[in-house]
């Protein structure tokens, strides 16, 4: 018997925008003076009158654009009812029948090593509810609202159900939020609810006889990690198997209608919450306050110039075209747009798109953590790297020599920083450095033949130690000669001492 995961999810993002959907209140997260942010529109006091945000829907629509959505040329607004205590009007201003978009599909990498294609069935906008909080200390009943996140314009993207493992699930929401933020319609927080996600999962299981069976769907609701969705999945599927081998239920038997369950990330287990709702259940209506929206294509193509390079698309071509690894293609794209912008102007820059790569994945990243700086405030730009890097690859500096002038840029930048002043490096900067010091490589034989001479001469224990087999003999004599030559290479002078010692053997 072999089991296939069935996955689509119903991921909720909160666009950045000053203000909500319909009406003028501030669009921010504010957990620390609840209710604050209210008015008669989002607290659905009567007579008050909803209007569209037209940077909530632009938003959207470059979203849907980026998700490679169809974009309907008329969509309406209707009434989603449903009483709950973070709702006050009772209702959601939601869109049923006529989305704005439909039909995309996001591409990224799968568990399995091929290429999945995610299909997306619609992209729609509505508003947010507000946020229940409940007293769990177990020492009484206290129940709060806050409402100052109901009106926040919310885009729900409905995949279909295309995803078989939860590693992929995982893969589609990290694809997901690097688009959306690099897109800049959306911080994606998961911490402060900007990025939510419910998980439709049921299960095929196939027999020995090749016969099959699908277990009905449950929906767990709210996940808030990319781990809590990883989590919640794989709990799912093993419950749904254990379920099916006791009671044999499967999807359109009686009683096995679609089922919505929490999930408790402490205890690691979904738990019942209610029979999942129907469309007919909701009462959707047409909105009477709010007009119909129009798309033109020239509004279109205007809002295709803002589109950008998806993430797993540029992983792909910056492997293709610098020749990176998975790994380091993945690390850099994962940084987000600016920085895999950093290490592309420093690759061409250089010449060498592993040299590259190796030093914004290492040097450049740790710098950046240990300072808490973002790229675009990192004091060495990409074009001052990539003219230190292009002299390691052209075989001016050694690879010591250059991180050397990097910890020196970085050291007048912190020095500049602590008088008041700000450093504009100059065209000449590396070289001045790079002078003062003496790691220029040496290119000259004779002055590296006659610094390996007199180290040999000042070491008879290492020479006499590596003629009786000792290779690491070497380590010390060599440390005399880079010192006497600090722009020597390494790798050369081994090379050469190593030819002197069995010459003169």
């Amino acid at each position: 018997m072999t089991h296939t995961p069935i996955i689509g999810l119903e991921v909720h993002v909160q666009l950045l925008t000053k203000t909500k959907v319909f009406c003028g209140c501030p669009n921010r997260f504010n957990p620390d003076q609840p209710n604050t942010q209210t008015c008669p529109v989002c607290l659905g006091l009567p007579g008050a009158l909803p209007v569209l945000n037209a940077e909530a829907f632009q938003l959207s629509l470059r979203t849907a654009l980026a998700l490679n959505c169809q974009i309907a040329p008329f969509t309406k607004w209707d009434r989603k009812q449903y009483y709950y205590p973070d709702l006050p009007k009772g209702y959601q201003i939601s869109q049923f029948d006529l989305p704005f978009s439909h039909d995309g599909f996001v591409e990224i990498a799968g568990d399995g090593g091929s290429d999945v294609r995610v299909r997306i069935r619609r992209a729609h906008l509505e508003e947010d509810a507000g946020k229940n909080m409940h007293d769990e200390s177990g020492r009484g009943a206290d129940s709060k609202v806050d409402l100052n996140r109901a009106g926040t314009p919310l885009l729900e993207i409905v995949t279909e159900p295309d995803l078989t493992s939860s590693t992929d699930a995982k893969a589609f929401l990290e694809e997901l939020r690097l688009l959306l933020t690099d897109l800049g319609v959306s911080d994606c927080n998961m911490q402060e609810g900007s990025l939510r996600c419910d998980a439709n999962v049921n299960v095929r299981i196939t027999g020995d006889d090749g016969a099959s069976v699908v277990t009905p769907i449950v929906e767990v609701k709210n996940l808030n990690s990319f781990s809590g969705v990883e989590a919640a999945i794989e709990f799912e599927v093993a419950r749904q198997i254990d379920e099916f081998r006791k009671t044999g239920r499967k999807l359109g038997d009686p009683g096995a209608e679609k089922e919505t369950r929490g999930w408790n990330a402490e205890k690691g287990l979904s738990f019942a919450q209610r029979g999942k709702e129907e469309a007919a259940d909701y009462r959707y209506f047409p909105d009477p306050d709010l007009i119909p929206v129009t798309v033109s294509d020239a509004e279109l193509s205007e809002v295709r110039k803002l589109l950008q390079e998806a993430p797993t698309a540029r992983s792909r071509r910056l492997m293709r075209e610098f020749g990176l690894s998975p790994y380091d293609a993945g690390v850099i794209v994962g940084r987000g747009k600016h920085f895999a912008d950093y290490f592309e102007t420093t690759a061409k820059a250089c010449g060498d798109g592993k040299q590259a790569a190796n030093w914004v994945t290492q040097d450049v990243l740790r710098e950046m953590n240990e300072r808490s700086l973002s790229i675009a405030d990192f004091p060495v730009t990409a074009g001052l790297l990539g003219d230190l890097l292009g002299r390691i690859v052209r075989g001016g500096l050694t690879i010591k020599g250059g991180r050397e002038v990097f910890a020196e840029l970085l050291s007048q930048h912190d020095a500049a920083l602590d008088a008041g002043d700000v450093v504009d490096f100059a065209a000449g900067t590396i070289d001045a450095i790079i002078s003062e010091r003496g790691l220029a490589v040496v290119k000259d034989d004779a002055a590296v033949d006659a610094a390996i001479i007199a180290a040999l001469a000042e070491s008879p224990r290492a020479v006499e130690d590596f003629r009786a087999g000792k290779q690491q003999a070497l380590g010390a004599v060599i440390g005399k000669v880079m010192k006497q030559l600090k722009g020597a290479d390494a790798k050369a002078v081994r090379e050469a001492l190593i030819a002197k010692l069995n010459a003169t053997s």
